[in-house]
């Protein structure tokens, strides 16, 4: 029961803690799942994250149940699920019935402003982090710039370009294999 509970409040922290969906939570996710409670390996963090991106749902709460299901199985699943959405629920209905009376006001519309410049900026640093680890070879830098270019110029679903970086990553190991 220590577990599940440890798995709810450390989602549940990620989950009040950080703004912005899925992509500013990597820090965040890192730190919590990979450094302090070794729930994950930080690749096994960065297949979470692709998968989770690749499947209806929101990113994080993807990523908090494949995370809570490795530590706990299904129960773990749906407590880490239920600690990743329970602020964001409870935040939510609070900001609900407040809004409409304060959304008005430049206050807020600047505070709104500051939060969205500080979600870029974590972005770009989860961004090199993850970078840093996965592009490792020519050949992943190749997958990258493709993949990074494919994004810019065109309006494919991310589904698309994690498929196509998966077989690319596939026929790349076996002709190497082959080489071997």
């Amino acid at each position: 029961m220590k577990g599940l509970w440890e798995l709810f409040i450390t989602f549940a922290k990620i989950g009040v803690l950080t703004f912005g969906g899925g992509a500013a939570m990597l820090p965040m996710l890192q730190r919590e799942i990979v450094d302090r409670h070794q729930w994950a390996k930080e690749d096994e963090l960065m297949d979470y994250y692709a998968i989770g991106q690749c499947t209806p749902g929101v990113i994080a709460v993807n990523t908090a149940t494949f995370v809570g299901q490795k530590c706990r199985g299904i129960l773990g699943g749906i407590v880490a699920t239920a600690g990743i959405v329970f602020p964001s629920l409870v935040i939510i209905m609070i900001i609900a019935g407040l809004i409409s009376n304060f959304s008005h006001l430049v206050a807020v519309q600047n505070a709104f402003a500051g939060i969205r410049a500080c979600v870029c900026v974590l972005i770009i640093n989860a961004v090199v982090k993850l970078v840093k680890k996965a592009v490792v070879d020519w050949k992943t830098l190749v997958i990258f710039l493709a993949v990074a270019v494919a994004s810019i110029v065109t309006s494919l679903s991310p589904v698309w370009f994690v498929l196509a970086s998966a077989v690319c990553g596939i026929v790349i190991k076996e002709l190497e294999a082959k080489d071997s």
